[in-house]
């Protein structure tokens, strides 16, 4: 990665900012190498990236036993498929350790927890974006689920039992997972790039979310791989109680760093940020790790 912040810091002078930056293609083992180099991170910056972790884990336990508590278990797995929706704004720390340690810095948990770079409207742009889509997403999870039962099922193994034991709650899975698949898709479309390029102050949230459309066009298959891998991952976690979300979390954080910065050539609007230290004050020029 040091190549790449090597890159970034000379792109910067004849920069046109009206030019949206080229997209790399990668191969379809790069989730791989996302991934193996994020664990790399992991060991260089542990302590800031398993306090978000911990922090995602717990706080991801408490909010399903509520619902689980008040809401039923319908409610609890429509809102927890929803939540993943809204994932990559919770990433911004990662993001920044990731930007941090590429530039040759020492990320902080202060620095890595309240992150100033995310501080500005475009951020919170892309928020009602995502949260505008958890809420058509939970609004069509409802009206496929009242269509397929007039029975609302309080435990998990009460949904279970519906959802694989009748002819109903099959279809309810193949049409839940259909339409699911779908917000899925236009939202990671939308922001697999989109989150982590906004640490670049200059970026807009539009151009953001062009440029992601863009790589996740030129590399659709590779990243379907990688949102598969997310899936899975994050499934695991949460069949699990979420304790391996303390890892899983700043793990999945720091690869998507990783396949941003890989895909996203640092040419047009994007000048030497990867350079700059947390608070967009001067800094030495990257050194390799």
């Amino acid at each position: 990665m040091d190549s790449l912040a090597r890159e970034n810091v000379g792109a910067g002078a004849g920069a046109d900012p009206g030019r949206l930056p080229s997209i790399r293609r990668v191969g379809p083992g790069a989730p791989f190498r996302w991934l193996d180099g994020a664990m790399v991170d992991l060991t260089r910056a542990p302590l800031p990236a398993f306090l978000h972790g911990l922090v995602i884990a717990l706080v991801s336990a408490g909010l399903t036993l509520a619902l689980l508590r008040d809401w039923g278990a319908f409610w609890t797995v429509a809102l927890s498929c929803g939540f993943v929706l809204l994932a990559p704004l919770r990433a911004m720390g990662p993001y920044e350790t990731g930007r941090l340690l590429e530039a040759g810095r020492r990320p902080t948990v202060g620095a890595t927890f309240l992150v100033r770079r995310a501080l500005r409207g475009d951020v919170v742009l892309l928020g009602v974006g995502l949260f505008a889509l958890f809420a058509l997403w939970l609004r069509a999870a409802q009206i496929v689920y009242g269509l397929s039962t007039f029975t609302l099922h309080d435990t998990p193994a009460q949904l279970a039992a519906f959802a694989f034991g009748t002819a109903e709650g099959r279809t309810m899975l193949a049409v839940g997972s259909a339409v699911g698949a779908v917000f899925g898709l236009v939202t990671f479309a939308a922001v697999v790039v989109a989150a982590p390029m906004l640490l670049d102050a200059r970026v807009g949230v539009f151009a953001a979310v062009a440029t992601s459309v863009r790589a996740t066009i030129a590399n659709f298959w590779p990243l379907m791989l990688w949102a598969a891998l997310i899936v899975a991952l994050v499934a695991l976690c949460a069949v699990t109680g979420f304790l391996p979300m303390v890892i899983v979390f700043p793990w999945l954080g720091l690869a998507s760093w990783r396949a941003y910065r890989e895909m996203v050539a640092a040419d047009g609007m994007l000048a030497p940020e990867a350079g700059l230290p947390a608070d967009g004050g001067p800094d030495p020029a990257p050194t390799a790790p």
